[in-house]
């Protein structure tokens, strides 16, 4: 392996825009920003605390730094920032990275926290208005991406010039004679550090429900969330990080890169999630940890197994809406430990697992967390937990998880006042998550708000079905959702993703049977329709969106299995099928309520 500089950076090293970085040491070629002081409440003070570390710090393909040769490169991209500092103290200092999972998307994040600058993640899977949108909102003044991004904004208007977008392929521009921080401190002069309460990342949500939010974090947050997931996990320095989720999100941010530079441990990156390179990556980097989001784990294990597995140095993976029966199955597979989190970009509550937290659950909160009903904010009754770890009372127990402490760690959104009062009504912190708190205390997940169904005057929610499906062998992940009744209310369609080589219609015959056996199933609860489709549609960080699904409903390509009345027999879905479903829902119209 080099250890001694970027291999695959070269060019950029040659062209200007990524300085060999470091001190005289790391043979840096281009100015540096001035290092803060070492300390444990900001990003900047955390970064400051690896310089002169000689350990491996980060690895990309073929090429590995050091952490002092990733403290410079950070500085000189922070040099490149501060020479384009808006002018107008009025404009924010937002630093919009549209990259995917490379080196440089690290050397900026680091950068833009010594700079004092705001590091927005620009997702690269975006496109159109809605790309141009996410620049425009978060107020970018400087823009970094590659070639590949600079195509995705072909004639788009995001108000970022040429002399503001800076390339990792080409040099970097030089500062504008106007709109530039001329009277400000140059690069090279003192700098007040930046403060724990300095804003730092604006992360977009996923988007799963709605339009994404910037939620906003500051250094300080983050730098407690780095040494407390260290502390509490177990980072040390001998850890080797994987790192397959898009560094735009939340989860490769928070769980993985700032607690390994809390802890001095090295990070091994990945240009993107792979299932069928995610064995050969973890053997390759010697990799001890590694995060997850959504079905990742479910896309892993649909991989053929392979009699050494095991036979890896992994001990710990952490993430979120894994189903239990894959968690259980990586870990038998793969013998390593997962710790399944409740967590999202904007905080507001914290759960912890214990020794005695059952499978399936979160853990037990460390706020006054309960489930109440939206409507009149009672609390929820506790679940009953059956000896199988089944829900015996969802009517009863199912609620929107809020925090009645306050507000906890939640910053707040970036321009978004109506979703800031929409989380904090009335002090208390509302998740927009549903779940129960059982008996003992500890707290279920049982989807989103938006994810109600409202079947013959019943309330239920989406996530309880889909466990149930996702125990049948043939299913890699499913989605429920509702679709709307002729008359009232909704009817429950499922789309699912089979494990390869399983034939649509062979697991059609078969899930009736499946569903009535499942004692935990509800009497209203067994979908109506199941869609099988080759993948089910994911957002860029794994997690299944259900938009497009319930805007198909039953019109689309793919087999649609149908049963009548409420008999759990499913039949083919025909042409003649949709068309009188169409006119049926069109009459009573709410044909567009899909």
């Amino acid at each position: 392996m080099d250890t001694g500089g970027p291999m695959d950076a070269g060019e950029a090293i040659t062209t200007g825009v990524g300085a060999a970085g470091g001190d005289e040491a790391s043979g840096a070629k281009e100015p540096l920003a001035p290092l803060p002081p070492p300390g444990r409440d900001t990003v900047a003070g955390l970064l400051a605390t690896r310089a002169g570390d000689g350990r491996i710090g980060l690895v990309a393909g073929r090429s590995a730094w050091t952490w002092d040769q990733v403290v410079g490169e950070s500085r000189a991209r922070a040099a490149i920032a501060l020479a384009h500092r808006p002018a107008d103290p009025g404009t924010p200092f937002h630093i919009g990275v549209l990259l995917p999972n490379v080196p440089e998307y690290l050397f900026w994040l680091g950068g833009g926290a010594l700079a004092g600058a705001v590091v927005v993640g620009i997702n690269p899977t975006r496109r159109g208005a809605e790309l141009a949108r996410d620049i425009t909102f978060t107020r970018c003044h400087l823009l970094v991406t590659d070639s590949a991004g600079a195509s995705l904004l072909d004639g788009l208007e995001t108000g970022i010039t040429e002399e503001r977008t800076i390339r990792i392929d080409r040099p970097a521009p030089p500062p504008a004679t106007t709109g530039t921080a001329s009277t400000a401190p140059g690069p090279d002069e003192p700098a007040v550090p930046p403060r724990p309460d300095s804003l730092y990342l604006l992360l977009f949500t996923s988007g799963t429900t709605s339009a994404p939010k910037a939620v906003r974090c500051t250094q300080g947050r983050l730098a407690e969330i780095a040494e407390r997931a260290g502390q509490y996990y177990g980072f040390g320095p001998d850890d080797v990080c994987y790192c397959p989720m898009p560094l735009f999100h939340g989860n490769a941010i928070m769980a993985l890169w700032a607690p390994a530079l809390a802890a001095g441990a090295r990070v091994a990156l990945a240009p993107a999630f792979s299932a069928s390179g995610f064995v050969d990556d973890v053997r390759r980097h010697e990799a001890t940890r590694f995060t997850y989001v959504g079905r990742a784990l479910a896309y892993v294990l649909a991989t053929e197994e392979r009699p050494d597995d095991a036979d890896t140095p992994l001990r710990f993976g952490f993430g979120t809406e894994a189903s239990a029966r894959d968690r259980v199955e990586f870990e038998r597979r793969f013998g390593c430990t997962l710790v399944e989190g409740y967590g999202s970009s904007e905080g507001g509550l914290a759960i912890n697992r214990s020794p005695d937290t059952p499978p399936g659950a979160l853990g037990r909160p460390t706020d006054d967390v309960v489930a109440v009903d939206p409507d009149t904010s009672r609390e929820r009754e506790r679940a009953r937990i059956g000896p199988d770890g089944r829900l015996e009372n969802p009517a009863e127990a199912i609620g929107e998880l809020v925090n009645r402490s306050g507000p906890g760690s939640f910053e707040g959104y970036w321009r978004h006042p109506e979703a800031d009062a929409s989380r904090v009504r009335n002090g208390w912190y509302w998740t927009g998550d549903l779940g129960y708190v059982d008996e003992d205390g500890f707290v279920w997940f049982a989807g989103r708000t938006d994810e109600w169904l409202r079947v013959d005057s019943e309330n239920f929610a989406a996530a309880p079905i889909e466990r149930i499906l996702e125990r049948h062998p043939h299913v890699v992940a499913a989605a429920v959702y509702a679709v709307p009744d002729p008359r009232t209310g909704d009817q429950v369609m499922a789309a699912v993703e089979l494990r390869p080589g399983v034939d649509p219609g062979t697991f059609a015959a078969g899930v009736g049977s499946f569903l009535a056996n499942q004692a935990d199933l509800g009497t209203t609860w067994a979908p109506r329709f199941v869609r099988v489709l080759d993948a089910l549609p994911l957002t860029a960080t794994g997690k299944i969106t259900k938009s497009p699904l319930r805007a198909d409903a039953w019109q689309c390509s793919d087999p649609v299995f149908v049963r009548d009345g409420r008999e759990l027999a499913y039949r083919t879905l025909v042409s003649a099928d949709a068309a009188a479903l169409d006119a049926e829902v069109h009459a009573h119209g709410r044909l567009g309520q899909c």
